[in-house]
């Protein structure tokens, strides 16, 4: 174990350095300026330190402060040494972050026994330090555990619904990507959006229950057809129902509203404005987006700028203007995602 001592007096500084060379095991630093000590101590721990009240240029109290505010020594053990008349210093000194003290004129039996009892409480407070930090650890990698079983159940279900639907492999990456893009221009905290890009890859989940017949159709829907897959919200939304796992909450969420619109006709409820979740209404416009220019069985794939007039059109009908006002503020990287996925389609 390591003592520090800090004195400009040469008399003082190889009196305690002698006295705590006395203690067993003891391996003694010294330093006779407090600005080298406080160079030498930003890059070495100690388990005890000493430090004299009356000093040149830095005085004692300024450097328990300084080394409060070093990592290293946030909770090393440190002893001021000074006179016993000397109150407000020693207040001052207890509020800048001193342990203990030890006063002049220094007894050799009391510096031993402070010193060794300031040590084991350096110690104690280093293990529930360790302890702390092991059990962080612990609870952080628990939620990592957690997070990637959380996403391992949502590439399985948006796999699922791949199978289902051909497009919706590409359209779910393309379509999460642009969901970020519009949380983050909207100025949403960065979990929110971590959680929002890995759960809208289910958005279309639903679609696993949808007949064939119906999803695969090559033309376009007769009513009946188009109610039937309008149910694929419904069948979303019971699918992820009941789950305590925020990334799955908030999936069932955006399964369940993403085909809310703006001015309250959509469904499957009729929400209106702001009473359909943001997760809706920012998968609502990266949803259709995508839709629109993908080429599909029964349409063409609509030109980028094709898309962003019917967005801009719509803005306030079917979609929330602000996050159709984010997804264009972001055009750039909405082009650059758009042809990256047409560049990908063309290699396969």
């Amino acid at each position: 174990m390591t003592i520090c001592v800090i004195d400009d007096n040469a008399v003082n500084l190889a009196l305690v350095i002698g006295l705590a060379r006395q203690i067993q095991d003891e391996e003694v630093l010294s330093f006779d300026h407090p600005a080298r000590a406080l160079a030498a101590l930003a890059e070495t721990s100690s388990d005890l330190i000493l430090v004299d009240y009356m000093m040149p240029d830095i005085d004692g109290i300024e450097v328990i402060k300084r080394l409060r505010a070093m990592p290293l020594h946030a909770d090393t053990p440190i002893a001021m040494v000074t006179t016993l008349d000397q109150r407000a210093v020693r207040i001052a000194a207890l509020e800048a972050g001193a342990t203990d003290f030890i006063s002049k004129p220094i007894d050799a039996l009391e510096f031993k026994v402070r010193a060794k009892n300031l040590m084991k409480l350096g110690v104690a407070t280093r293990i529930l330090r360790d302890r702390a930090e092991w059990l962080a650890s612990e609870v952080a990698a628990a939620t990592r555990s957690l997070t990637q079983r959380e996403q391992e159940i949502i590439v399985t279900l948006a796999r699922a619904a791949e199978y289902r639907d051909p497009e919706t492999g590409a359209h779910i990456r393309r379509m999460a990507r642009y969901c970020g893009l519009i949380a983050e221009q909207m100025g949403c905290n960065r979990r929110f959006i971590d959680d929002l890009v890995r759960a809208a890859p289910m958005h279309d989940v639903g679609k696993i229950a949808v007949a064939d017949a119906v999803l695969l159709k090559p033309g376009a829907l007769t009513a009946d057809e188009r109610r039937e897959m309008q149910r694929h919200t419904q069948f979303g939304g019971e699918i992820l129902a009941g789950s305590n796992a925020p990334i799955i909450k908030l999936a069932h969420e955006i399964a369940t509203t993403h085909h809310e619109r703006f001015d309250g006709k959509g469904y499957p409820l009729g929400l209106r404005g702001r009473a359909i979740p943001l997760s809706g209404r920012i998968t609502a416009v990266a949803d259709v987006f995508d839709a629109l220019t993908s080429e599909r069985p029964y349409k063409r794939a609509w030109s980028i700028e094709e898309a962003r007039a019917f967005l801009e059109h719509e803005r306030g009908g079917h979609f929330d203007p602000d996050c159709v006002n984010a997804l264009i503020a972001r055009w750039d990287d909405i082009i650059a995602i758009a042809k990256d996925a047409n560049a990908a389609q063309l290699a396969a």
